[in-house]
C-alpha cells in the first residue's frame, strides 16, 4: 500500500513539473505588445454649442378688419406677393337696425328742413325785389338754406355709411376695404368668402384676413442651454442647418440674447435671435425647423492632438511619448482649447513625437 500511494505522489509531482516546463515555454513563445501610437498635427479646433429653434420672418403682420361683418371678396392667396396699400379683401356690413333706424329718420328731418328752408329763401326773394326786406334778411335766408342742403347730404352720407360701411366721399378709403399693411408675401389665408368677421378692438383680438410677412428678411428664433448662455455675445457667428434643406448651411450673426430663462422640462433655457443671410438656391420658407451652431472659441493652425491619446491623473493631463522603439515615457502636458475631439497643445509635446495609445484603447 505504501509503494503505491509512493507511485502515486512521486506521478502528480512528475505532472507537476512538466506543466510549469509547458507553461514557460508557451510564455517564451508569446508574441511581444506592441503599443499603437499616434502623432499630434495642425489643424483648426472651433468649439461650439448648438441651439434648436426655428427660421421666421423678422416682419410678419395679421391683417384684420376695422369693422365687422361678411367677406364678400378675397383678392389674394398664400403664396402672392403685395405691397404695402394693396386691397387683399372686401367686407360686407351687416347694418345695426337701431342706428339704421336712426340714421333713416335723420335723412327724412333733414329733407323736411330742407324743403322749409327753400320755401322761405324763395319768399325772401320775393320780398327783396319788393324792397320790403333788407339784403342782410335775405343773406340770412340763403345761409340757412346752404346749412339745410348739407345736413341732408351729411345725412344720406351717415346712412350709405351704416348700410354698406362707405360712402361715395369715402369709397376709396372705406374700412370695408381691407389693405394690406406690409409689403411681401402672402403666408396664410385663414377665412373663407362668405365668413363673419370681427373688428379689432381694445376688447377683441379680431378675425385675422390674412398673414403677410417679408421673406427677404429673415431670423433664427432659437434656445440654449443655461450652461452655455453666458458663453454668447452678440455679434458671434452662427451657422445654420436647416432640416428641409439639405447639404446647404446658412450663416447667421446673434442679435439678441434673452435677460430671462424659461423653464422647460426641468431645464432653463435662453432665447436667442439671429439675422440670417440668404443665399441662391432653394426658397427658405416660414417656421422651416433649424439647428444653428454657435462658434464659441476659434484657433487656427494650432497643434493639436487626438484626445484619446491623452490620460488623466488628478485632473491633470499627461501623455506617454515613444523615446525609442517601443519604449515610452511620462510627460506632462499643457492644452488649450477643446472641440471634443482633438484638444490644443500649448507645451509639453511637438509636432514630430509619437504618443502611445492608452493600454484600453489597443483592439
Amino acid at each position: 500500500m505504501k509503494k503505491l500511494l509512493g507511485f502515486l505522489f512521486a506521478l502528480v509531482l512528475l505532472a507537476s513539473f512538466g506543466g510549469t516546463l509547458w507553461f514557460l515555454h508557451q510564455k517564451a513563445e508569446a508574441e511581444p505588445i506592441v503599443f499603437e501610437t499616434g502623432t499630434p498635427s495642425l489643424r483648426t479646433i472651433v468649439k461650439k454649442t448648438v441651439a434648436t429653434g426655428s427660421v421666421v420672418p423678422r416682419k410678419e403682420v395679421e391683417i384684420k378688419p376695422q369693422l365687422s361683418g361678411i367677406l364678400e371678396e378675397l383678392l389674394v392667396e398664400a403664396g402672392d406677393r403685395v405691397k404695402e396699400g394693396d386691397l387683399i379683401a372686401k367686407i360686407r356690413i351687416i347694418p345695426n337696425m337701431v342706428s339704421l333706424s336712426g340714421a333713416e329718420n335723420r335723412v327724412s328731418r333733414a329733407r323736411i328742413a330742407l324743403d322749409d328752408a327753400r320755401r322761405e329763401r324763395e319768399r325772401f326773394r320775393r320780398l327783396r325785389t319788393e324792397g320790403t326786406i333788407s339784403t342782410s334778411m335775405l343773406d340770412d335766408a340763403e345761409t340757412t338754406w346752404a346749412q339745410a342742403r348739407e345736413e341732408l347730404q351729411a345725412a344720406r352720407d351717415n346712412l350709405e355709411l351704416i348700410k354698406k360701411g362707405s360712402s361715395r366721399k369715402t369709397s376709396d378709403s372705406s374700412n370695408t376695404l381691407i389693405r394690406s399693411t406690409l409689403g411681401g408675401m402672402v403666408l396664410e389665408v385663414p377665412v373663407e368668402v362668405g365668413d363673419s368677421v370681427i373688428e379689432t378692438n381694445n376688447f377683441n383680438a379680431g378675425t385675422t384676413i390674412a398673414t403677410v410677412a417679408d421673406m427677404d428678411e429673415l431670423i433664427f428664433k432659437g434656445k440654449v442651454d443655461e450652461a452655455e448662455v453666458g458663453k454668447l455675445k452678440e455679434g458671434m457667428a452662427l451657422e445654420l442647418t436647416i432640416g428641409a434643406i439639405e447639404d446647404q448651411r446658412f450663416a447667421a450673426s446673434l442679435e439678441k440674447v434673452a435677460p430671462k430663462g424659461i423653464e422647460e422640462n426641468g431645464a432653463v433655457k435662453f432665447e436667442i435671435r439671429a439675422a440670417v443671410t440668404l443665399q441662391d438656391g432653394p426658397f427658405v420658407r416660414a417656421n422651416y425647423s433649424a439647428n444653428a451652431d454657435i462658434v464659441l472659441d476659434k484657433r487656427e493652425d494650432v497643434l493639436a492632438l487626438d484626445e484619446a491619446l491623452l490620460q488623466f491623473e488628478g485632473g491633470a493631463p499627461y501623455v506617454e511619448v515613444e523615446v525609442a522603439p517601443q519604449q515610452f515615457e511620462r510627460r506632462e502636458v499643457e492644452l488649450g482649447l477643446s472641440d471634443g475631439l482633438h484638444a490644443e497643445v500649448l507645451s509639453g509635446l511637438s509636432a514630430d513625437e509619437a504618443v502611445k495609445k492608452p493600454q484600453a484603447e489597443v483592439e
